[in-house]
């Protein structure tokens, strides 16, 4: 669809800040609320534009979690078209910036949005349940570092500090722990429900988690991250996503860097990655054969372990792609 109207909106936790961008130029500059009457009142400031139709009109704005929620949530009811960017894409895409403010970070949004208007991703909204499991996995997330947090300190002193004390410290933080533990509990059981109780989401689910050393948390993030295998469902893009995937740095005759992996990378997900790649070498099967023969070669630790991580989404992909378990024993038909 050929888009006439490029909106910036740049957002902050309690204001918005709106630009217009066309053709001819920047338009109209606005401020509001972010509230859902906020919106309706910049919405409305549009109308005085020439030619104004909202069905022309894209709607930029970066990724900014919870605080963009009533902006998505009204411009979705209204059927109005979404582009959420990586502000990090916006800002080098930019060049050299002088000075920031909200309004002209508006102003960058919306001009970002008409010079790239060939390369626009629409925002389609995930499924509820995928937006509920999305809170749910975070808070787990969250839970486990606090428990950490408070345990693992109180764990190390052990031998360094006299027995009575150690005992003192540890009642200090005994009745957090257990709080800790029962509501990780309850979430770990809210999240289990919510995919049980969802078709699409338990098919996918049990195929992920049959892949070795892919379990209930990878799957969980896998799901989330790739809303529900739609967004991404390549193995190459989706290894680039979880930062796994080599690049290469070389140019003319002087730049000769190592080929390494992007730390431009949903750096959650990745840890996962990883902890199920140490998990999988420690099994045995393939994965560990691959892993032990590559390191007799000569091959680097972190190498090797990377070419894992890369197998493990890779499998991932391959078991929903055909929608069978992952068989050990599989092998591919001869052409």
């Amino acid at each position: 669809m050929d888009f006439c109207y490029f909106i910036g909106i740049d957002i902050a936790k309690d204001t918005l800040d709106w630009a217009v961008f066309t053709q001819q130029g920047l338009q109209l500059n606005t401020h509001s609320a972010n509230t859902l009457a906020g919106i309706k009142t910049a919405l409305a400031e549009f109308k005085a534009l020439p030619g104004w139709n909202p069905k022309l009109a894209v709607f930029c704005m970066e990724h900014t979690g919870l605080y963009n929620a009533h902006l998505l949530e009204l411009l979705d009811q209204q059927k109005l078209a979404i582009w959420l960017e990586s502000s990090l894409q916006i800002k080098q895409a930019g060049g050299m910036q002088r000075g920031k403010t909200d309004k002209v970070d508006a102003q960058r949004i919306a001009q970002y949005a008409y010079r790239f208007r060939d390369q626009i991703r629409l925002w389609e909204p995930p499924r509820e349940v995928i937006q509920k499991l999305a809170f749910l996995s975070a808070t787990r997330q969250r839970l486990n570092q606090a428990f950490h947090l408070l345990a693992v300190p109180v764990t190390e002193q052990e031998t360094f500090i006299s027995k009575s004390l150690q005992k003192t410290l540890k009642g200090n933080v005994k009745k957090s722990l257990l709080a800790l533990k029962e509501e990780h509990k309850a979430v770990e059981q809210a999240i289990n429900q919510l995919i049980e109780t969802d078709a699409r989401l338990k098919e996918l689910f049990d195929l992920m988690v049959s892949v070795p050393g892919i379990g209930p948390v990878i799957a969980t993030e896998l799901l989330v991250t790739t809303n529900e295998m739609q967004t991404i469902n390549d193995p190459k893009k989706l290894a680039c996503h979880a930062g796994v995937a080599p690049f290469e740095y070389r140019s003319g005759t002087s730049v000769r860097g190592k080929t390494r992996v992007s730390h431009q990378a949903r750096k959650r997900l990745k840890a996962l990655i990883h902890m199920g790649t140490m998990s999988a070498i420690q099994v045995r099967g393939d994965l560990q054969d691959y892993y032990q023969r590559k390191l007799g070669e000569g091959k680097h630790t972190m190498l090797v372990l990377n070419a894992v991580r890369n197998k493990l989404i890779h499998r991932v992909c391959a078991v929903v792609r055909r929608g069978e378990k992952y068989d050990k024993n599989y092998a591919p038909a001869l052409a």
